[in-house]
């Protein structure tokens, strides 16, 4: 729903990639993935910035283009940003990363998917040898939740490939926002005779998704991707206990390896590169992430690592807004 009639309209062009690097899923994902691209209007994207738009968990990027009720989907967000004169023009790729474990971290795990390589390696490559746009210096990539995780991630890991990223309400101090969804995890699985495997057909059998579930179906989703293990069904096997839900010190050290705020203390150099590094979060944000954010933002200050942190007084849902201030910060930047 455009806030701004006015405001011309960029076009938005669908690609199809055959993917190599996600033939490995163990999954059984599909390979073929579908990625719309944004352009303003009045250009062909030769010679402009590129951003990748990552999306959080149970989407695809393809859903940020879509008509949106009571609200502007990103691609009228840009139209208006734009037209306003408030962001420079830039192409924005919207990739569908969605998997059958309901999301995606972006990064490498033997069972999700190289999904990291296929940013880096097909998607980006893709878009800007269609469009002439982005390249070295000029590239960066945004997202919001596990989107927001995998922007920081990409950042830390990265930071010669990407130039600048926006981490909205990303996932960090894990055992802040992961380790509490466990207890309930463990209920649902004890009906299931602890089958893991049992419980996920059942999810896919079932003639309703429930919200809970979904929040359960993450929680799998986190463990196949930080702690894959290759000889469990889907790659899946829990940090905890299940009889008693204690932590298994091997296990969830792995996850913590992944934590931004850990990964932080050893990869911050790397950040120093980029020429924008924005990073937000609610202020009673339902999954704790703000406490993790404020530990990020101190590690970066403590070493020196120019960004832009905000706290605004809003929770996890619904705070696209939140693009009206990171999207023109990073486009300037890029576009210098």
């Amino acid at each position: 729903m455009r806030r701004n009639q006015a405001a011309p309209r960029g076009t938005i062009h669908r690609l199809t990639l055959e993917s190599d690097v996600l033939k490995t899923n163990m999954l059984g994902d599909p390979t073929a993935r579908e990625i719309d691209v944004y352009i303003p209007a009045g250009q062909t994207g030769a010679g402009l910035p590129l951003l990748v738009d990552i999306v959080g968990f149970t989407a695809g990027g393809p859903a940020h283009t879509n008509w949106k009720n009571f609200g502007e989907n990103v691609p009228e967000r840009l139209d208006r940003l734009i037209a306003t004169g408030e962001m420079p023009p830039c192409v924005v790729a919207f990739p569908d990363c969605f998997t059958k474990l309901g999301g995606n971290q972006y990064i490498n795990s033997a069972a999700v998917g190289q999904w990291a390589d296929f940013l880096i390696e097909e998607c980006v490559p893709l878009v800007e040898s269609k469009f002439d746009c982005g390249g070295t210096g000029r590239r960066g990539i945004f997202g919001k939740s596990s989107g927001g995780y995998g922007s920081i991630a990409h950042a830390l890991l990265y930071p010669d490939f990407w130039a600048a990223a926006a981490c909205h309400s990303g996932d960090m101090a894990f055992e802040l926002c992961y380790l509490p969804e466990f207890p309930r995890l463990l209920r649902k699985l004890a009906k299931c005779e602890n089958s893991i495997q049992k419980w996920l057909e059942g999810f896919y059998a079932a003639p309703k998704t429930k919200d809970g579930d979904v929040h359960d179906l993450m929680t799998l989703a986190m463990c196949a991707t930080y702690d894959p293990d290759p000889g469990a069904y889907w790659g899946v096997r829990l940090p905890v206990t299940m009889h008693t839900c204690e932590i298994i010190p091997e296990r969830w050290q792995n996850f913590m390896k992944w934590d931004p705020c850990v990964m932080v203390e050893t990869r911050w150099e790397g950040l120093k590169k980029l020429k924008a590094l924005w990073v937000d979060c609610g202020s009673i944000d339902q999954y704790n992430l703000v406490y993790g954010a404020r530990r990020l933002h101190r590690a970066l200050e403590s070493h020196g690592v120019t960004h832009v942190y905000e706290e605004f007084s809003d929770d996890h849902s619904s705070v696209d807004y939140r693009m009206d201030k990171s999207l023109p910060h990073l486009a300037k930047a890029l576009s210098t």
